[in-house]
């Protein structure tokens, strides 16, 4: 076994530059940290959570590479590690949509050749989940604001939620657009990615990736600043299939 340390959880991918930029963000994560961080995935593709977790010795401090609170960030993962029966690993918040990755957003958007007066979308993965979409629209206000819009940046959904960002974006051209821009609410390459990129837009930025804002935000929740907010318990109560502190991991770390 290895010794104590972090585990960076991203969303599974059949598709080989997404696989390869989750081992980036490990090991970017890995440099900033100065010690290994280890990688899982939580669908598709291995290792899996409880393989990885197999591999190492405790403590460890488990990393959510998601943008929304969805279903893996809330139940899944948390599901995952609790079913390996291990009391000394502690889930961080994901990601999440505050205005830490804004920076990224906006530099995806200036490297794929966006013009002033380009009307500019944001394409998100698209979930069931109203907490999720909530903060995905978050997002859109902040980035509306960002690039001196009038208001939020309308939303394309790649899967699951509607509008469809190809739908969004007919929508704009219909109402008089000339030149559409699309900002990815994506970490990675992969199926979502790859839909977006076929939206119609003049232009489409690629998924966040490794980027600088990533990297820092990612290595600040396996290493937060120090501060009163302490591991909670993890009760396994509350919501279907999770615990009940699994669905507030925006509040603070869940000890598993």
């Amino acid at each position: 076994m290895t010794g104590g340390g972090v585990l960076l959880v991203a969303h599974g991918t059949r598709h080989a530059a997404g696989a390869r930029t989750a081992r980036r963000l490990a090991d970017g994560m890995a440099a900033r940290l100065g010690a290994p961080a280890a990688l899982a995935f939580a669908d598709v593709r291995g290792p899996t959570v409880a393989e990885a977790l197999d591999g190492m010795a405790g403590p460890v401090t488990v990393v959510p590479a998601f943008l929304a609170s969805g279903y893996h960030v809330r139940v899944d993962i948390p599901e995952q590690v609790r079913s390996t029966g291990r009391t000394d690993v502690t889930v961080t918040p994901p990601l999440g949509s505050g205005p830490a990755l804004l920076p990224a957003l906006v530099d995806r958007l200036a490297e794929a050749g966006v013009r002033d007066g380009d009307v500019v979308v944001l394409a998100a993965a698209g979930t069931s989940s109203p907490e999720a979409r909530a903060e995905v629209e978050g997002v859109a206000a902040r980035l509306g604001r960002l690039v001196g819009g009038h208001g939020p940046a309308p939303v394309g959904w790649a899967a699951t939620a509607e509008p469809r960002i190809e739908e969004t974006v007919a929508e704009l051209r219909a109402s008089g657009a000339r030149r559409v821009a699309v900002a990815t609410w994506l970490l990675a390459p992969g199926l979502f990615a790859d839909r977006v990129r076929s939206c119609g837009a003049d232009v489409v930025a690629d998924p966040l990736g490794a980027h600088p804002a990533v990297l820092r935000l990612l290595t600040e929740r396996a290493h937060p600043p120090p501060g009163p907010t302490r591991p909670r318990p993890f009760s396994g109560e509350g919501q279907p299939g999770c615990g009940a502190d699994a669905g507030h991991l925006g509040g603070g770390r869940v000890a598993v």
